[in-house]
Formats: C-alpha cells, sequence, structure tokens
C-alpha cells in the first residue's frame, strides 16, 4: 500500500486517510483494492473498536474515481468488471463488524459517495458536497447493486432525481434525505465530533453492533437477490458517448453526447 492510502490506530480506533489531496482524492484502483483490505484487516483485530473514513485536506472527501483509468477500458466488458470489483470493495466495508464512520469534508461524489453511502455513520461539513453526477461527466451508470446502497438512504425518488439532475446536494439538504447523519460547521468541528462519535460507539457492545450491520446488509441484498444488470452496465460502458465522456473529461472540455 503506498501513501495514496494512510492507515493508523490510535486507541482502539483505526483511521483510513485516502491522501490524493492534489486530484481532489480522486481513486485509483489500488485504493479501491487497499480500502477493502483494510477492512478485512479491522474486522480481524479485537483491538479495533471502530474506523474512520476521511479524505486528505479540506476540499474533497473523494471525488470519484480517477478518469484517466478509463483510458484504457476497450468496451463493456471492462464495465462489468469495474462495477464487480467496486462492489467487492462496498461489500468489504459493509461487512466490517465494526462502525465504520465517514468524516466528509468538501466533494464527495461518484466513487467516494458510495463509499460514504456504505459507512454507517456520516459525518460533514457546511461545505460538504454530495452526488453522483456522471449524467453530466462521463454518460457511464451505476451498478444496481451501487444504487441501491442510494435507495436503502434516502429513497427510490430521491434517488432517481439525484441521478437524472446530475447535480451535488448541499449539506443541509444531504442530512435532510439521509445521506449525512449530522452537519458541523468546519474541518476542526469535524475532526472533534468524529473523534467523539468513534469513541462513543466502539464502547458499545460489539456483538449488537456487529449483528446490528450485518441485518441491514440482509435486508439491502435482498433487493436486489434476483436482479441481473450486466447487460445495461456494458451498454453505457461499451458506448461511443462514454469514451468520449472520458476523454472530454481528461481534455477539460464539456462532451457531446451522442446517445450512442
Amino acid at each position: 500500500m503506498n501513501n495514496d492510502l494512510l492507515y493508523e490506530v490510535h486507541d482502539g480506533i483505526a483511521h483510513v486517510t485516502l491522501n490524493r489531496p492534489q486530484a481532489r482524492n480522486a481513486l485509483t484502483f489500488e485504493m479501491y483494492e487497499g480500502l477493502a483490505e483494510l477492512a478485512g484487516q479491522v474486522a480481524a483485530d479485537p483491538a479495533i473498536g471502530a474506523m474512520v473514513i476521511r479524505g486528505a485536506g479540506d476540499k474533497a472527501f473523494a471525488s470519484g474515481s480517477e478518469i484517466s483509468q478509463f483510458l484504457a477500458f476497450k468496451g463493456g466488458a471492462d464495465g462489468i468488471a469495474y462495477e464487480q470489483h467496486l462492489d467487492h470493495v462496498l461489500t468489504a466495508l459493509e461487512c466490517c463488524p465494526k462502525p465504520v464512520i465517514a468524516a466528509i469534508c468538501g466533494a464527495c461524489t461518484g466513487g467516494g459517495a458510495a463509499i460514504a453511502a456504505v459507512c454507517d455513520l456520516r459525518i460533514g461539513t457546511r461545505g460538504t458536497r454530495f452526488g453522483v453526477p456522471v449524467a453530466r461527466t462521463l454518460g457511464n451508470c451505476l451498478s444496481v447493486a451501487s444504487l441501491s446502497r442510494f435507495v436503502s438512504l434516502m429513497g427510490a425518488a430521491r434517488t432517481l432525481e439525484m441521478m437524472l439532475t446530475a447535480r451535488l446536494i448541499e449539506a443541509d439538504e444531504a442530512k435532510a434525505l439521509g445521506l449525512l447523519n449530522e452537519v458541523v460547521d468546519d474541518i476542526e468541528a469535524l475532526d472533534a465530533r468524529v473523534a467523539e462519535l468513534a469513541r462513543s460507539v466502539a464502547d458499545l457492545a460489539p456483538l449488537t453492533l456487529r449483528v446490528t450491520k450485518e441485518q441491514m446488509r440482509r435486508l439491502r441484498a435482498a433487493m436486489i437477490a434476483d436482479v441481473n444488470d450486466d447487460d445495461l452496465v456494458a451498454m453505457c460502458y461499451g458506448s461511443e458517448d462514454f469514451k468520449a465522456g472520458v476523454e472530454a473529461f481528461v481534455a477539460r472540455r464539456p462532451p457531446e453526447w451522442r446517445g450512442k
């Protein structure tokens, strides 16, 4: 694991930092895999009572995946593999038996929003902005597994609105919708509140927390037990629009959608 993902344990609390502030903490494939590995490490350590995930700096929790990685995609099969791997990472975080807290400052978008959505508690600052604006940026899509996590938090209607409008949701609205549990004024208040909350939940009955988390995970999984969306994911990731969207994003120019 390189310096893009930092890991420390203090007083029984694991701290994970997405450490690419120069790229608004955009996640590389290696960072995603590192998160899954750390979730397993935390789960196996009886001395750890909770895990906190944050982004370096005050500009972003995580602005999504590192888009330049998508330049290597050749077709829909690459998109299916990517979404399946992302679900593997998100499931690893969900299956961690310890409470996982997202400390969110700034942009929390795309893959960053997906990570925050599987955390058990989400605390944001006034400057937090939440969303998955792929209809405006890349022209790809979420998998049903990822989409279901947002539906579990804020319902189908609000999830559909977030996706179809491609807008970013400000902190107070995010709290009202269930995307954030609490909103604090700034990063200093965020650090203090998250430290207090992590300590509080780490001291509670571990089996109660573990069982409750697993029950919630099973409820969500039951929503999509018989759904296969590989054809839909392949349609988006294999499209000319996705290729053009990625190229436009990397070149910092607006995409031109053609619907094919």
